[in-house]
């Protein structure tokens, strides 16, 4: 089968806002899914992407801040602890960043990509990593913590970037 970079979904597309489903079993399929999502967060220079950002409601992420790829099948917070404050960008939402509060660790409890249980004890970058990319499996976006004034300021450049892509379709 031939290898095709998957397509990231924009804000604005409504798979980014639906809750995805809970992987029942993992199969080849899911293993060469989180494979292709991988390599599409490396090619984007992303360090996390959910199923729903490539229009798959799955509970499927992949992970990497630089300590190695992870790749996790229906992940679950089982246990936060303290707090931070990260500026977040998304590849979902290009050209916005957004200061969100989250807890500064978490324990994780996913399957890895062979269908075994896994727990992960995360801090710092690392939890607001798995945070944010479980919140893609709940249909949340970063845009979602921003203040009043700040959804102003998103809107406009949210406008910007629509004709953009509208004029990119048109070429």
């Amino acid at each position: 089968m031939p290898e095709t970079k998957l397509k990231i979904k924009i804000i604005g597309d409504s798979v980014l806002r639906k809750k995805a489903k809970p992987v029942t079993r993992v199969t080849d399929e899911h293993r060469q899914i989180l494979s292709e999502m991988a390599k599409t967060m490396y090619d984007d220079s992303g360090i996390g992407l959910a199923g729903p950002q490539i229009g798959l409601c799955a509970q499927l992420i992949v992970v990497d801040i630089g300590e190695g790829l992870y790749k996790l099948v229906n992940p679950v917070i089982t246990n936060k602890q303290g707090k931070q404050s990260i500026r977040e960008g998304c590849l979902s939402v290009p050209g916005i960043s957004i200061k969100v509060k989250r807890a500064k660790q978490v324990c994780v409890q996913a399957l890895d990509e062979n269908g075994k249980p896994i727990e992960i004890q995360a801090r710092d970058l690392f939890a607001c990593v798995l945070q944010h990319e479980i919140d893609h499996l709940k249909g949340k976006l970063i845009v979602d913590y921003a203040t009043f004034l700040e959804k102003i300021k998103i809107k406009r450049k949210l406008a910007v970037l629509k004709a953009k892509e509208k004029t990119k379709l048109k070429l």
